[in-house]
């Protein structure tokens, strides 16, 4: 009989491909397990066992597998289940999910050696110059790689000369696949055995007297052995002798020491005794046992606490409850910015039991992670990580604690698959017989409106820690500030005064600006041009710090230009602000404190985060200025005064969601103040202070935001209320995607009527040389989602088996907000 598997590739493939197995490979492998199969003329890739079974495929001729690379699964069943699920939701495929849920390290992939073929023998004058170079290095080499020609011959496309060294017989290919986690060895010595006795030992220090540096470290290596008990790495020895490795090398070679390698985690937890978790006060107790009994009725629950109302000492308990019935608990956080400071407080409590998983974590740290998940060590009992680790292969998960729900970082927009983490974790919930909780002090519509409808359960903390106050919220009108010109740059005096108050009380401040850089825009005063992207629809941001003019859109950057590109004229002004401009104007007005910026440029590189809010927690810094990363429910116990340079940039942003959105960044940000026992103040500048959204910031009124928002959704169709999908046609010509848009919004009318909107080119419409149009489709609630799902992928089938708009690329986007 003859035996056969469907493997996922980390391809985006509609299907499975079927690959034949021997009948002893049909006993060993089962699903999970990676292979390592042939796919196209000379491709190899990892993939993943799907399915074992006896079906040959009709279409094709199945191949034979290359090789099995693991012994056991490396991906459970529910993480299938799991994938099926996003796939089939998101409208992607399975092999999108598999290159995004696994580590990189685990997908292998195949790079083209060249190998000398021995058997023919080239006259030198058979060859031009630039095969010449690379036959006569292969004489001297095993084998070669793509890149390792181009560096040798200077050029780019090599190919071509590759192809006529394989015409020629003079070389040929191979595919090799290359594992590349690698285990982190630590290397350790001990003295050789032959020494071990009092006499050997006594000779050996006789001998070594005329070697005093190698005296030294025999001497260091006893006194550190008798001191720890443990096995002593080279390092540590290194440093406590003030020896170099060259020294111990000898040692080692002249067989005094002896050196053995202990495979360790990259990461490691390095702290004293745990410490109990923190009594709560009545409100938090009342809360948990709210959570309690919802959780007896529903799988979800969303709790609402206002900021600093203890919500982390509430996911403490819970997490405390579901260790001690032996099951995992999974902590998502929206932004790495917030694990660097729960880790600490988590790590306090749990010690080693909490994992950390995210983008800023090398691959092999990743990996390192993922073991101890699947096999359910003590390591990994909390795992606390950003929206990527809902993918880590969970056996046994009890509780998951979706923290800043509202929160936009949670949706994944590229590339496929475009999933939203909050609702992807309900659903991993379910297929564990798990509970979801969400907490957020500014919940989202769509997570409040289910609470309402019952479907979630619902709990409220509606006083802060220590019956703090919440901050005093003040609108400052900037207009009129202007006109009776009490600005100074772009602080009002009042916001100056106040920071002046904050400072000589020994307070710290945060400034709150939505936008990096510079300046948005830089303007010649004479003719009115401004620099704009080459590849994008913007203009350039000016970076004063690099002197730079860069596109955030696609990473462009050239030198700032010093006369206008149009006229010549070197009159030019920047307009807008971002934080670079706020952080020099504070260094003016105030030069003896000290100022700090966190944003995407400053916070590049694995501890980017940590040191600045490390600096600011240690009372370093007195002023932070940063962009919304700030919002995240981050805990800092000194400051007194929130500054919010602009609300009205984040009001007036062309989209359905854009007053929800500043009224969770302007109260998130706002919490940030008078955490302890002195009140906070926050100042909102904004040239329309009687905007409702402004009000309901200042007055604290979530309730009254959720009802004025859900009468405009419910009136214009927007979710909650209808389901959204959004089409994105790109292209670098215009009139392709103009042609292939006007098609699809056809096609797509014919099945749904007037629920489709556009096309519509959106407010920056060329991207990286590529020009967008967007369709949006709205569905009712009552409509068949699956249904309305098989037609959009019957129609864009039909719309890519067109000749003309084959090229335009169509991204499907589900719960695009």
């Amino acid at each position: 009989m003859q035996y056969f598997i469907d493997v996922i590739l980390p391809i985006p493939l509609e299907k499975l491909f079927t690959y034949s197995i021997t009948a002893a490979e049909a006993d060993f492998l089962s699903k999970g397990m990676r292979v390592s199969v042939p796919f196209g003329k000379s491709k190899i890739y990892t993939g993943i066992v799907f399915n074992i079974h006896t079906n040959e495929p009709k279409v094709y001729e199945a191949k034979e597998i290359h090789q099995i690379l693991d012994e056991t699964p490396i991906v459970n069943v529910k993480q299938l289940e799991l994938w099926q699920w996003i796939a089939s939701y998101y409208m992607c495929t399975l092999g999108d999910v598999m290159r995004a849920a696994l580590p990189n390290a685990f997908i292998l992939e195949s790079e083209t050696s060249i190998v000398l073929n021995t058997k023919k023998i080239l006259n030198d004058n058979e060859l031009r110059d630039d095969e010449f170079l690379v036959y006569e290095a292969l004489q001297h080499q095993s084998s070669l790689k793509i890149h390792d020609i181009t560096n040798i011959l200077d050029k780019k496309n090599v190919l071509p000369v590759i192809k006529r060294l394989i015409d020629k017989d003079a070389i040929f290919i191979e595919e090799e696949i290359y594992e590349k986690y690698k285990p982190n060895l630590v290397r350790y010595v001990k003295l050789h055995s032959n020494y071990t006795s009092e006499k050997a030992l006594q000779s050996l220090l006789d001998d070594l007297s005329r070697a005093p540096k190698q005296s030294e470290v025999i001497l260091t290596l006893f006194s550190i052995s008798a001191k720890t008990k443990k096995p002593i790495k080279v390092s540590e020895l290194i440093e406590e002798s003030k020896t170099s490795s060259a020294i111990i090398k000898a040692l080692i070679d002249k067989g005094i020491l002896e050196e053995y390698f202990i495979q360790t985690d990259r990461i490691e937890y390095s702290g004293d005794e745990n410490e109990a978790t923190k009594v709560l006060n009545s409100f938090q107790e009342q809360a948990l046992d709210e959570i309690k009994e919802s959780f007896k009725s529903q799988q979800v629950t969303l709790l609402h606490g206002v900021t600093s109302s203890g919500k982390t000492e509430v996911y403490v308990k819970l997490i405390e409850d579901t260790l001690a019935s032996r099951k995992q608990v999974l902590y998502l956080l929206p932004e790495i910015a917030l694990t660097t400071q729960l880790v600490t407080r988590l790590q306090n409590y749990f010690g080693e039991q909490v994992a950390i998983y995210h983008s800023k974590y090398s691959s092999q740290e990743r990996v390192e992670v993922w073991n101890h998940v699947l096999e359910n060590t003590s390591k990994a009992h909390i795992v606390l990580g950003a929206r990527s680790s809902i993918f880590l292969p969970f056996t046994n998960l009890g509780l998951i604690i979706v923290d800043e729900e509202h929160e936009q970082s949670f949706k994944q927009f590229d590339p496929a698959p475009r999933y939203h983490a909050r609702d992807t974790a309900i659903v991993l919930a379910n297929m564990h017989q798990a509970k979801t909780l969400l907490g957020s002090a500014t919940p989202s519509l769509e997570s409040y409106f289910n609470a309402q409808q019952n479907k979630y359960g619902l709990v409220e903390i509606n006083t802060r820690y220590n019956n703090v106050l919440m901050p005093d919220i003040q609108l400052v009108d900037i207009q009129e500030k202007h006109k009776r010109k009490l600005m100074k740059g772009h602080f009002s005096d009042v916001l100056i005064q106040e920071m002046s108050d904050t400072l000589r009380d020994g307070q710290q401040i945060i400034l709150f600006q939505n936008r990096r850089g510079f300046s948005p825009i830089v303007e010649c005063n004479t003719c009115g041009n401004s620099p704009q992207c080459p590849n994008c629809d913007v203009s350039l941001t000016y970076h004063q710090y690099r002197d730079q003019l860069r596109c955030h859109y696609c990473g462009y950057q050239t030198v700032m230009i010093k006369s206008c590109m149009a006229c010549g004229s070197i009159d030019l002004d920047s307009k807008g602000l971002g934080t670079q401009q706020i952080e020099s104007e504070v260094q003016m007005i105030f030069p003896n404190y000290k100022v700090a910026r966190m944003d995407l440029d400053t916070t590049r590189g694995k501890y980017g985060y940590e040191k600045i809010i490390t600096a600011f927690e240690q009372q370093e810094v007195d002023i932070l200025v940063g962009t919304q990363m700030l919002t995240k429910g981050l805990d800092f116990r000194n400051v007194k005064l929130v500054g919010i340079m602009n609300a009205d940039t984040m009001l007036n942003f062309p989209d359905f969601r854009a007053h929800e959105r500043s009224f969770q960044l302007m109260l998130q940000v706002s919490g940030r103040a008078g955490r302890t026992d002195t009140r906070g103040k926050v100042l909102i500048q904004t040239y329309n202070p009687y905007h409702a959204i402004l009000q309901q910031v200042s007055t604290n009124n979530y309730l009254g935001m959720y009802k004025e928002q859900m009468d405009e959704r419910y009136n214009f169709k927007y979710p909650p209320i209808y389901k959204q999908i959004k089409v994105t046609l790109k292209h670098k010509d215009y009139n392709k995607v103009d042609a292939g848009s006007l098609w699809l919004a056809k096609s797509l009318r014919q099945v749904f009527g007037s629920a489709i909107l556009g096309p519509e080119s959106p407010p920056i419409a060329r991207i990286r040389n590529q020009f967008h149009k967007n369709i949006l489709i709205k569905i009712p609630k009552k409509q068949s989602l699956a249904k309305t799902k098989e037609a959009i992928i019957k129609i864009n089938n039909s719309f890519l088996s067109i000749k003309d708009f084959r090229s335009v690329k169509v991204v499907l986007n589900v719960d695009n907000y």
